[in-house]
C-alpha cells in the first residue's frame, strides 16, 4: 500500500501513556476480536456480542474523564501509518457526504494500550478495534496488528488498513442513523434474530471499507500488487465461521455477529468494485 508522504490526520489521540477513567455505557462497533476472547464465549456458551461488547447499546452517553490527548510521536511508523490511514478515510467520506449535499464529522481515533476509558465503558485490548458511538471515536491497541499477522493469518498494511476503514464505516452509519435503528430493536426480537441483524451491520461496514478503497485509489493510487488479496484475506480470517472452526468448536450460524468468511469478502469487494453506498444495502439484501 503506498502510504508514505500522504496526509496524517489531526484526529488521533494517543493515550499509551496515560489513563483516565470511565462510567461504563453503551457499548462500542468492533471489527472482530482476538481468537482467545471469541473462543472463552462458545465455550462457555456466551454469545461473543455479550462477551465483549461489540455493538453499541441503548442508554444515555457515560460521562468520560482522562488525561489530555497527546499526539503520537514523529518516529512512530505505526501510528503515521494509522494517522495517515484515517486522514485518507476523511478525504473519501468528506468527498462523499458533499457530493449528497451533507457534511461529514470526522472521527477521532485513539492508540491506547491493555485498556482506556470511553463513553462506552472500559476499552481493552482483547476486544480488538472498536468504534464507540458515544464519543464518535475509533479505539485500536495497536498490538492487535501483530496478532492479525501472527495468530489470524492475515498480515500486510492493506489488511491494516481495512481494519481501520472498517471502524470508520461504523462511524458511517452511525452518522446516517442505521446503526441507532439496529439497535432501537434491542430487546424487541430474539437473539438469534438481533445477531442477523448485527451481522447485517458489520457486513455494511465492510461495504463502506471497500468503497473508501475505491475512491482512495482513484484519487490517489495507494493499492499496491497484492493489497486487495490482503483485504480480502483479512476478511476471510476474521469470519465467524472460520474463528469457530479454528476454536476447534462447532460452526452455530445461529450465533454469528460479523458474517461467515465468504460474506465479508464478498461486500467488501462490492463496495470496491462498484465505490457507492447504494451497493451496500445489506439491509435490503435477501441473500448475503
Amino acid at each position: 500500500m503506498k502510504w508514505e508522504g500522504n496526509r496524517q490526520s489531526d484526529n488521533v489521540e494517543d493515550r499509551r501513556g496515560g489513563g483516565g477513567f470511565s462510567v461504563p455505557g453503551r457499548r462500542g462497533i468492533g471489527i472482530g476480536t482476538i481468537v482467545i476472547a471469541l473462543v472463552g464465549g462458545w465455550v462457555l456458551g456466551i454469545n461473543p456480542l455479550t462477551l465483549l461488547g461489540l455493538l453499541s447499546g441503548g442508554g444515555m452517553p457515560a460521562q468520560v474523564q482522562q488525561a489530555p490527548a497527546q499526539r503520537p510521536p514523529a518516529d512512530d511508523t505505526m501510528a503515521r501509518f494509522v494517522s495517515t490511514v484515517l486522514a485518507d478515510t476523511e478525504d473519501v467520506w468528506q468527498g462523499l457526504f458533499r457530493q449528497a449535499g451533507g457534511s461529514y464529522q470526522e472521527p477521532r481515533l485513539v492508540l491506547f494500550r491493555g485498556s482506556t476509558p470511553t463513553a462506552c465503558g472500559t476499552g481493552q485490548a482483547a476486544m480488538g478495534p472498536f468504534y464507540c458511538p458515544a464519543d464518535q471515536k475509533v479505539y485500536i491497541d495497536l498490538g492487535f496488528y501483530e496478532t492479525l499477522k501472527h495468530r489470524l493469518g492475515a498480515p500486510g498494511d492493506f489488511a491494516q488498513a481495512y481494519v481501520i476503514a472498517h471502524e470508520v464505516g461504523h462511524h458511517v452509519q452511525h452518522l446516517l442513523g442505521i446503526s441507532r435503528k439496529v439497535d432501537q430493536v434491542r430487546g424487541q426480537v430474539s437473539q438469534a434474530e438481533y445477531n442477523r441483524l448485527s451481522v447485517r451491520l458489520e457486513l455494511q461496514a465492510d461495504c463502506f471499507a471497500g468503497v473508501w478503497a475505491h475512491h482512495a485509489h482513484n484519487a490517489r493510487q495507494i493499492l499496491e500488487q497484492g493489497d486487495v488479496q490482503e483485504a480480502m484475506n483479512a476478511a476471510a480470517q476474521i469470519g465467524d465461521d472460520a474463528l469457530q472452526q479454528a476454536s476447534g468448536a462447532a460452526v452455530v450460524p445461529d450465533s454469528f455477529t460479523h458474517g461467515t468468511s465468504a460474506q465479508r469478502q464478498r461486500w467488501f469487494n462490492a463496495g470496491l468494485q462498484q465505490g457507492n453506498l447504494k451497493a451496500c444495502d445489506t439491509f435490503s439484501a435477501r441473500a448475503l
